[in-house]
């Protein structure tokens, strides 16, 4: 293919194209029931119309295997909907709220983009910055929609000990002697590439950090069985991070529970997903005895980063995917401001000016 065919074929996105969202979704119910070969997903999905001269309900999906949909409980019938170019779009919605429920299947052992949601190694993980989320359910997976979740997962207890997700866990009970449930609710409105969800046989290292105001915030770190005696570190690093931005800042974390993955195939170097930061392990693991001076400064200013995200990108978050720079120029600054405090100015100043 020529360069000209290339070009053609191209969707440029403006920030001149940007408007308000005809619909938000303030509230949104994910239930995953995880299988062998592929994971049923049923969102419900609650719907208020902003745009009151719109009939048409558009959200995006790839690589979803659309089984039903029930709009205020009512089964939509084929010609009431059709999804055409990874969209599902719905017609001739005349009222302003309404409860959107779809079921589906995804295939996370099949998924090689490494976004949305995708299996390695045993282990389940999620990838949903930036339009990842609408590879797990159909969804206008935009930065300015924030919503509420509560998430259930259903897993195999043997495979899948551990399931994570979002917020507070409200509920963990076996199903029977073969599956487990667990319910999380995250009590604060986030973007769609926020979501996060790990199923997978990890191992829970327990801290805990009490806040100014005396409040006790469990830390949780899940890794891979043998890594347990290498996360002393992520763990200091993280209360320091914790206590410098109540310091420095004012900002305390704002719920009782904060969980770390760390698991070797993780695509990303780090992501900040509210409560539930998701990093590769070269991030987090360290040996104090054989890991070098500079390696433990990264790792210590990576995990304050993904901290630092649940002020600056998760609780005041991007608009659209323009202002990608704002969320992170921001907490890259306090970053680098942890790291002088935590070391020297002069010499951190010198180290980021060579690197750009």
């Amino acid at each position: 293919m020529n360069n000209s065919s290339c070009e053609n074929n191209l969707n440029y996105i403006n920030i001149s194209d940007y408007k308000t969202p005809d619909f938000n979704v303030p509230y949104i119910y994910l239930n995953f029931i995880i299988q062998k070969d592929f994971v049923k997903v049923i969102a419900d999905l609650s719907i208020i119309k902003n745009n009151l001269k719109t009939d048409t309900l558009i959200l995006n999906g790839s690589e979803i295997e659309l089984l039903q949909i029930n709009l205020n409980n009512k089964k939509l019938k084929k010609d009431e909907f059709k999804i055409d170019n990874n969209r599902l779009i719905i017609k001739g919605i005349n009222i302003n709220s309404f409860n959107l429920r779809i079921e589906s299947n995804i295939y996370p052992n099949k998924n090689y983009s490494l976004q949305g949601m995708y299996e390695s190694n045993g282990i389940i993980t999620t990838q949903c910055e930036a339009e990842g989320f609408r590879r797990i359910c159909f969804h206008p997976d935009r930065p300015d929609i924030l919503s509420k979740y509560t998430v259930r997962i259903e897993a195999d207890q043997e495979t899948y000990p551990v399931l994570l997700s979002n917020g507070n866990l409200v509920k963990k009970s076996n199903i029977n002697e073969f599956r487990h449930e667990v319910i999380w609710e995250d009590p604060f409105p986030k973007p769609s590439y926020l979501f996060a969800l790990v199923a997978g046989d990890l191992r829970c290292i327990k801290d805990s950090y009490y806040t100014k105001n005396k409040r006790k915030i469990n830390l949780h770190i899940y890794v891979q069985d043998g890594d347990q005696k290498y996360i002393k570190h992520a763990f200091n690093s993280l209360k320091k991070a914790m206590r410098w931005d109540e310091d420095k800042y004012d900002l305390e974390y704002d719920l009782d529970l904060f969980n770390i993955v760390a698991i070797r195939h993780f695509n990303m170097g780090a992501m900040e997903n509210k409560s539930l930061n998701i990093f590769n392990s070269k991030l987090v693991l360290a040996d104090t005895e054989t890991t070098t001076d500079d390696e433990l400064e990264r790792i210590e200013g990576v995990i304050a980063h993904e901290y630092f995200h649940n002020w600056t990108g998760n609780r005041i978050t991007c608009r659209d995917w323009f202002q990608l720079s704002l969320k992170e120029g921001l907490t890259v600054f306090r970053d680098q401001e942890f790291t002088s405090d935590m070391h020297d100015y002069q010499i951190k100043r010198i180290e980021d000016a060579s690197f750009l």
